[in-house]
């Protein structure tokens, strides 16, 4: 089975590997390539091919051995690997790299939650000197003088930002943000369903009725599909002898024909797993079973959101100082100037059929790729508490986008999501 390359990822790893096996004078060459993006959109997957493209075997890291109960033992694995690779360059005479997997799940910070460990102090500390000495790294409690070979490293991730700033900024860590195009991804889809006979004309249809959707949801697409030849086996065999059927069995492994991979089908399978996907976006479970603990809140939870106090107001430690004004009474109605009549008009129908009223911020980054917040969950159902609450979450992210949701407790779903907020161009 042939896969499809990026013509562009292709370019930039190719062309970063090749550099640091190059002496430019006076020209300094990041040691590091950072490929970031969305999950699920094949970045691994099309690095490793471009490594089997150039004829070479990459030493691996992944990001879950960056954390260990011994201090020191994730740096020193990193020094280890990286003398392994420059020692099969000078041993095989042939290129190598070290390829990190998931740098940001090992040793990014997502939140104030998230623990900062000694660990992931020296990973980053220790990529920063490797970057800055690719020929001097020594292991501990050892010295050898020997210069070893310039070993480029290439590390994968969805969200950079949450790395220690150093580590990627520019000189150390080269960045490349891979967001396949229309043309890649039909390239890649095509490869997935090489072996079914798709036509052209069908993957290019199957591509743009899931025009949203990341690489890996047309990989699990062509697994879905089979599942009822899967079903059938089950039903065949009885679920009670399934075990005994594959496992330390003498008899022929079970032989499955080739599904039905008709356009249509596909549709219709991928329009189930989008369901599956929207329905884990609606629910929000968690903001309702971690709201007692995140709030503080003890078998009440329904307590409204209180507007800030005159003390907080005066306080320049409280996060509302000089952020929050108070209602105003223009044209008597007692709302603030900043909800439009739309937007109040909106909440009042929300709160008429009984919703909850929820606000969600992010910043252009963030917008770009869905990633949005929450602001205090608001659990009044009067409706000047509700507006105090918007007023608040509106002027704490004034340069943010924040949009206004409309939740339906009886199906716990969301029934509205209105932007309400931009930030200024």
């Amino acid at each position: 089975m042939s896969y499809y390359i990026s013509p562009n990822f292709l370019d930039k790893v190719a062309v970063h590997v090749t550099k640091n096996f190059l002496n430019l004078p006076g020209v300094r060459v990041p040691l590091i390539l950072g490929i970031h993006g969305r999950k699920g959109e094949g970045k691994t997957f099309q690095t490793e091919l471009v490594f089997r493209r150039m004829g070479f075997e990459p030493v691996m890291i992944s990001g879950g051995e960056l954390e260990s109960p011994d201090a020191g033992d994730p740096s020193r694995l990193i020094r280890l690997r990286y003398r392994e690779a420059a020692e099969q360059i000078r041993v095989r005479g042939e290129m190598c790299a070290i390829f990190i997997n998931d740098l940001d799940a090992g040793a990014g910070r997502f939140d104030t939650t998230t623990q900062y460990t000694v660990n992931t102090q020296m990973v980053n500390a220790t990529l920063m000197n490797i970057a800055d000495n690719p020929t001097n790294v020594q292991l501990p409690g050892s010295y050898d003088s020997t210069p070893l070979h310039r070993v480029p490293i290439i590390v994968t991730g969805n969200d950079f930002s949450t790395l220690y700033a150093p580590l990627i900024r520019d000189g150390r860590m080269e960045k490349f943000y891979w967001e396949p195009s229309r043309d890649d991804k039909i390239g890649i889809v095509g490869g997935i369903f090489e072996s079914d006979k798709l036509s052209k004309t069908d993957i290019v249809a199957l591509v743009d009725n899931f025009a949203d959707q990341a690489i890996d949801f047309f990989s699990a697409l062509r697994s879905r599909i089979y599942d009822e030849q899967i079903r059938e086996f089950i039903h065949k065999v009885g679920i009670e002898r399934v075990s005994k059927r594959l496992v330390n069995t003498l008899e022929a492994a079970p032989d499955f024909h080739n599904p039905n991979f008709s356009l249509a089908h596909l549709i219709e399978m991928g329009s189930l797993m989008v369901g599956q996907q929207k329905r884990i976006k609606e629910m929000r479970l968690v903001d309702e079973y971690n709201q007692s603990r995140l709030f503080n809140v003890k078998g009440t939870p329904n307590a409204p959101a209180a507007a800030p106090t005159q003390s907080q107001l005066n306080d320049p430690s409280s996060k509302y100082y000089k952020a929050y004004d108070e209602p105003s009474s223009e044209g008597g109605n007692g709302h603030a100037a900043r909800l439009s009549s739309e937007v109040l008009e909106q909440v009042k129908q929300l709160l008429a059929r009984g919703c909850k009223i929820g606000m969600e911020y992010a910043d252009n980054r963030r917008f770009k790729t869905g990633s949005w917040q929450s602001c205090a969950t608001i659990n009044s159902a009067q409706e000047k508490d509700v507006v105090a609450s918007l007023e608040t979450c509106l002027a704490e992210h004034g340069g943010e986008y924040v949009r206004l949701i409309g939740i339906d407790p009886k199906v716990k779903r969301r029934v509205v999501e209105t932007i309400i907020q931009r930030p200024e161009k």
